[in-house]
Parts: C-alpha cells; structure tokens; sequence
C-alpha cells in the first residue's frame, strides 16, 4: 500500500492540496487495505506531503496496529480527542492551506477538525484520492471481471427460478444465495414485478409473478473487495403492449452509450448519447436517472456519467451504463452494463444477454 500512499502524495501536489483527512470507510480501506472500526469515536488518517499519522481512539488501536505502521496519536474515553488532534497537526507540520476532507467523513469528525484550522481551504478528498480509485489497474480489472461473472450466473439462478406465484422477495433470495454459493458477499437485489419496476429504486416485496409479468433484477455482490452490479429484465408470457418496444429502445441507449466511451470524452457526453436514444424515441421524460456510476470497491463512485460531469475519460476507468425507461402503472425497463475504458473505446465485463430471460433461461 506504500505505492498508493505515494501515489496519493502525487496527485496532493499536482492539485496543491496540503492535507488529506480520512475517516474509516471506503477511502481508507482502498488507500491502506484495512479500516479501523468506525464508530462516533473521532479516528482521522492525516496523509501530508511527507507525514501520515492517525488520530486513534485508545480502544481500536491495539487491533489496528496489526494492519499499518504508521504512526498513532491515540485518545482515552476519559480524555477526549482534542490533544491527540493537536498533536497529530504538529506531526504533519506546518499549517494547511488547502485540505481534502473525505466526503463520507462524520460532520462532527470534519467540524473538530476545521476548528482546528481557521481559515483553511476546504476542498474534498474526491479531488486527490478519489481522482486515484476511478483509474483500475490490471489486479483491479481483473477482480472486477470475476465479480461479473458471478453476477451473471447470479442472474441466470433468479431467471431459472422464475414462474408464476413467486415473489419479489423470494427471487431476489435466490440471487443473494447465488452470490454466497461462490463466497460473495450479496450487497443488494432489487426485484421489482410490474408496475413495480417502474419505480427505479424498487425495495423488493411480497408481490408475486403472475400468468404474464415483467421483472426487473437489479443485483450486486462482492468479493475479494470488488463489487458487481447488472440489471436485466426478465418476462413471463406474452409481455404487456408496448415492452418489447421500450425494450430495444433502452438497448439501443446502451449501445449508444458505449459507443461514446473512449479516452478524452468527458462523461457527459457518454449520458448525452443515451439520453437522446431515448429522448428521440419520444420517451424523454421516462428516463429519470444519470447513466451510470463508478464501480469499485464501492457500488457507487466515480466517475458519476450524469448530463453535467466534465470527468475526462481515461483508460482503466470503470463505470456503469444503466438507462432506463419508467412508464407510471404499467413498467419499466433498465439495462446495465459495466464498461472499461479502453485505449481506443471500451469493453464490457458482462457475458449475459440483454434479452429478457424467460423462466428457465
């Protein structure tokens, strides 16, 4: 983990940041492969320009030093953090012009250290850290293609299942003993039948397949740190009028989409492709989310692919491609691909088709 410390002391200088502070969660576990626990005692990673040292509560330290060697300032219940703060500022040396915060940091960890540092420059740690985390190397691809593939065998273990009376929640049952089967931890499934799968962000229920429905899956797991996410949509009987339209509208996006992806874009370019498949095929209005999000070794990072973002398109960046059409009452479709940009465009991790799955496919 020394190369992404330094790697990170890089990117501070190139964006002039002076400190970076981090509390336990998604950045630090990537930047130093471990994360104290995270509880309402203050524990903050000071990354420098050449010093690191953690403000540690006295209770986790113990366990914590048997991950990292870097430095401790550590703080009693009986004592307060105040002091151990103090002296982890004096450590790093001098005083910051410019810090980062951790944009999943507590705001009372965040307010204790800026009352600390009147004045400073307030910046987030999406600028230098997380600028890191969106560009993969090799070892990270890789990870993420396995995880897909479990995806995709999860996918197929919910379409087999599918048949009529079975519900939302038993479906999505299936998925999460499917990432298990293969020692990932499930991490979500969204199962939404009907007029459910109109409502993006569906929380999975006690509704139950009929005669003829549509589903939408939406599911993700992960392993060996590195996530997976991929929706598909499956149908029973004859779809309702007008799906299988709404459905090769919503593929042709995809395609659009990943037709966009190559180095130098700006990732919003890639949303606008989708979005005016859509916006053409008259169902503008339908389509109510960004295209797509980072995938890591969190579900949602950057980069964000939303109709505003200037992120400029690097290979090794991994994202989602996720357009989706939701008609009130009746349905909704949504197709999700995860992309890597390439030298010269882009590749997806997942094999599965984007045809609806009927039961038993």
């Amino acid at each position: 983990m020394i190369d992404r410390l330094n790697r990170l002391r890089d990117r501070m200088a190139a964006t002039g940041t002076d400190l970076v502070a981090i509390a336990p969660g998604a950045h630090m576990g990537w930047l130093l492969g471990f994360a104290p626990h995270p509880d309402e005692r203050l524990c903050l990673l000071l990354v420098g320009r050449d010093q690191a040292t953690f403000v540690m509560p006295a209770l986790n330290a113990a366990d914590a030093r048997q991950h990292t060697d870097l430095p401790f300032c550590e703080w009693a219940d009986a004592d307060g953090p105040i002091q151990a703060l103090n002296d982890a500022l004096t450590r790093i040396g001098g005083t910051p012009a410019r810090v980062g915060l951790d944009e999943a940091m507590r705001a009372d960890f965040a307010l204790t250290l800026l009352d600390f540092l009147p004045g400073v420059e307030r910046s987030y740690a999406a600028e230098t850290i997380g600028a890191l985390r969106m560009s993969k190397t090799p070892d990270e691809l890789h990870l993420l293609a396995e995880n897909a593939a479990i995806a995709d065998r999860a996918q197929a273990a919910v379409a087999a299942a599918l048949r009529p009376g079975i519900s939302e929640a038993e479906l999505a049952d299936v998925a999460r003993s499917a990432f298990a089967a293969e020692g990932a931890q499930p991490q979500f499934a969204i199962v939404a039948i009907d007029g459910n799968s109109a409502f993006p962000h569906h929380h999975t229920g006690e509704a139950r397949v009929g005669d003829r429905a549509v589903v939408l899956i939406d599911i993700g797991g992960r392993k060996q740190g590195y996530c997976s996410d991929i929706t598909r949509m499956a149908i029973l009987g004859e779809p309702p009028e007008g799906y299988r339209e709404v459905h090769a509208v919503v593929d042709a996006a995809v395609e659009a989409a990943l037709s966009a992806i190559r180095p130098g874009v700006r990732a919003r370019a890639v949303d606008a492709a989708a979005r005016g498949v859509i916006e053409a095929a008259g169902y503008g209005p339908y389509f109510t989310h960004r295209t797509g999000h980072g995938l890591g070794t969190e579900v949602h990072e950057g980069p964000y692919v939303t109709a505003t973002s200037d992120t400029v398109l690097e290979p090794g960046m991994v994202f989602t491609i996720e357009p989706g059409i939701y008609l009130p009452g009746r349905f909704g479709v949504r197709l999700e691909e995860v992309a890597v940009v390439t030298s010269d465009g882009a590749r997806i991790l997942s094999s599965r088709s984007r045809a609806p799955a009927t039961a038993g496919r």
